[in-house]
């Protein structure tokens, strides 16, 4: 059974963090979420990495601000760069010590590369291999949710609207009964051709578990976020990045552009999924995350300074 700790940040934020395997592993694995989801999203690869590698591998997840467990925070804390501040605190009070693989899904993702770039001699010392799925470094540049670039702005100009009144809602969630009514849209947005109903479920669920001020509030930094230097530094890296063809919200584009920031970074393409992937092709993420674990395992060479 995982080990749930909470993790108090300085600005008095709790994250609700929970591990599983020993504290002394060869090396720790830390899962980080996407937007509006929580820790819940990685269900399909916990069990998989514990089978796979028992004790030599310590796997972490944990709810960011604002998101699951988590507690709220204010306003001008959802940013990425916070988020890549609090990972910096969370390696520090539950993985002092040892390497780390870095897994991030959508704006996990996005908090790594933050993590990266605004402590960089923290990460360096710390991190040993990276798993990319469906995120990007480059905001909403290539965004346009599988339709024509006008209506794409046309939807992004009414999303980012919405997120700055949702913003200002502060830690309020939204009403169950009314995601009930928007799965329909939350599946087409999320998940391409096949998606379990459980999978949907748990989806609807960690949204109701999302505060409105970080539904709305994270918008703005993970538009502008764009991180390819800062990636093109970590090249030394395993790595690996996969995305769905029909991901709507970080199209394979943003997955070749972090492979061609990182050039020994493996790049997977799976037909007919979306955002999701975790969910939708648990086999393909957990090969490539084991793929990683394996290669630092085997003695890859340690994270140095960055370049």
């Amino acid at each position: 059974m995982p080990e749930h700790v909470e993790v108090r940040l300085t600005d008095d934020v709790r994250l609700h963090v929970e591990t599983s395997g020993p504290a002394d592993a060869d090396v720790t694995a830390v899962l980080l979420h996407g937007w509006t989801l929580d820790g819940r999203s990685w269900h399909r690869q916990l069990a998989e990495l514990r089978e796979r590698f028992g004790d030599r591998v310590r796997v972490v997840t944990y709810d960011a601000r604002g998101h699951g467990r988590s507690g709220c925070m204010a306003l001008r804390t959802a940013t990425l760069a916070q988020l890549g501040d609090d990972l910096a605190a969370v390696l520090d009070a539950v993985a002092p010590a040892g390497p780390v693989v870095l897994v991030g899904h959508s704006m996990g993702g996005m908090t790594i590369m933050e993590y990266a770039h605004r402590h960089p001699g923290h990460f360096a010392a710390r991190t040993a291999g990276l798993v990319f799925v469906s995120t990007t470094a480059e905001g909403h540049t290539h965004t346009v949710y599988g339709l024509s670039p006008r209506i794409a702005r046309l939807i992004r100009l009414a999303e980012t609207t919405g997120a700055g009144v949702l913003a200002r809602c502060g830690a309020w969630r939204p009403p169950r009964a009314l995601l009930r009514a928007l799965r329909p849209s939350i599946r087409w947005m999320l998940f391409g051709d096949r998606c379990d109903p459980t999978d949907i479920r748990l989806v609807t669920s960690a949204v109701a578990r999302a505060t409105l001020r970080s539904i709305g509030g994270f918008r703005a930094s993970i538009g502008a976020q764009h991180r390819l230097d800062t990636l093109a530094a970590l090249a030394h890296l395993p790595a690996a990045a996969l995305v769905g063809d029909r991901d709507r919200l970080t199209p394979p584009p943003c997955a070749e552009s972090i492979a061609a920031a990182l050039p020994a970074t493996e790049l997977t393409v799976c037909p007919g999924a979306g955002h999701m992937l975790m969910m939708e092709r648990p086999e393909q993420v957990n090969a490539a995350l084991a793929g990683v674990l394996g290669r630092v395992l085997a003695g890859a060479p340690e994270a140095s300074a960055p370049r």
